[in-house]
């Protein structure tokens, strides 16, 4: 078994691809795959005459970030002890892959680590997916050292640590193979968004660790394929929020958590509707129809009973009482 292999999913990068991937291959003493989820543009005819010593795993169909994954990861099962798991739109540092494959031989109790992640366009500021370690609250809500909300601190050092964290970001992430495949991967359902800290939910309910190692750092450019404003990415963010907390949490729980967050988001619903973006609107509406349609189809998980000790390890239970009303706006606020 090879030790590490750098793992990048595609589809449709034809810009993205010729501007990242000489830094991915020019710092990376791991092998380098693309999974192609059955891009339409010329992404396959330039990852072949232009970068020939990439791996292909071609897929017949787009199955999203969680499918993708999951499908092209099956080609590479029993080969390697460590898949790094990396955006296309993300420049690499030297030895960025040792250093995290080397974090993880030095810590066995964690299953996944990321690094620092910093935005590709702001270099001094922290990027958006993951910036220096994710945390979860009470609800489910999402927030990082260097990002709460939409509000990006500027990167002076000040997470240069390795600490334990709640979730690995999606858009680096370095993970044991083991962890990965006994896990069954990311739950396909999710299609993309959220299923990276679904994930990091089930391997700490199996009582492993997820890591943020600052010595290493990475430039993401973000947004390559849905832009953050995009209401297609708030359903997804909404529907498989949903999703999460149903398979994670015990049954009393979630809809104690479901009430409170449906007041919540039809609020914004609502906002977004008076200021006349009636596809955001419809976009959280859709998200809760389409969990209550499909929730049958999700498998809970089993250990889940432990949720009362494994949800959160940040500062805060509820963090959107803390930005919007305390007004506190970065992680040292909190």
């Amino acid at each position: 078994m090879k030790k590490s292999a750098v793992v990048i999913l595609n589809y449709n990068g034809e810009k993205v691809l010729p501007i990242f991937l000489p830094s991915v291959l020019a710092n990376s003493q791991s092998d380098v795959w693309v999974i192609d989820n059955s891009s339409t543009d010329s992404s396959i005819s330039l990852l072949e005459n232009e970068f020939p010593e990439v791996q292909l795993i071609r897929l017949a169909s787009n199955f999203g970030f969680a499918g993708g994954y999951n499908w092209g990861l099956e080609s590479l099962k029993e080969q390697y002890e460590y898949l790094i798991l990396l955006n296309s739109d993300v420049e690499v540092t030297p030895d960025w892959d040792q250093n995290l494959v080397t974090w993880l031989d030095q810590n066995p109790e964690f299953a996944s680590v990321q690094p620092k992640i910093l935005s590709w366009t702001q270099r001094d500021q922290f990027d958006y997916a993951g910036a220096g370690g994710g945390f979860l609250d009470s609800l489910g809500y999402p927030y990082c050292r260097g990002r709460i909300w939409d509000v990006l601190e500027n990167d002076s050092g000040q997470y240069d640590d390795s600490i334990s964290v709640d979730w690995a970001s999606g858009a680096c992430m370095a993970i044991r193979s083991h962890d990965f495949y006994e896990q069954e991967g990311f739950d396909a359902h999710f299609f993309a968004h959220m299923e990276e800290i679904d994930l990091c939910w089930r391997l700490r309910l199996s009582g492993r660790k997820i890591g943020y190692h600052g010595a290493v750092k990475v430039y993401h450019l973000g947004g390559a394929t849905l832009s953050r404003s995009s209401p297609k990415k708030l359903y997804l963010n909404i529907r498989n929020s949903l999703s999460m907390l149903y398979k994670n949490l015990s049954k009393p729980k979630f809809w104690m958590v479901f009430v409170l967050k449906g007041f919540l988001e039809m609020l914004s619903s609502l906002q977004f509707y008076l200021k006349g973006d009636k596809d955001s609107s419809q976009a959280v509406v859709n998200g809760y129809l389409d969990f209550l349609k499909t929730k049958n189809l999700l498998i809970s998980n089993p250990k889940k009973q432990k949720d009362r000790n494994i949800l959160r390890s940040g500062p805060v239970r509820l963090v959107f009482w803390h930005f919007f009303v305390l007004g506190k706006k970065t992680f040292s606020d909190l």
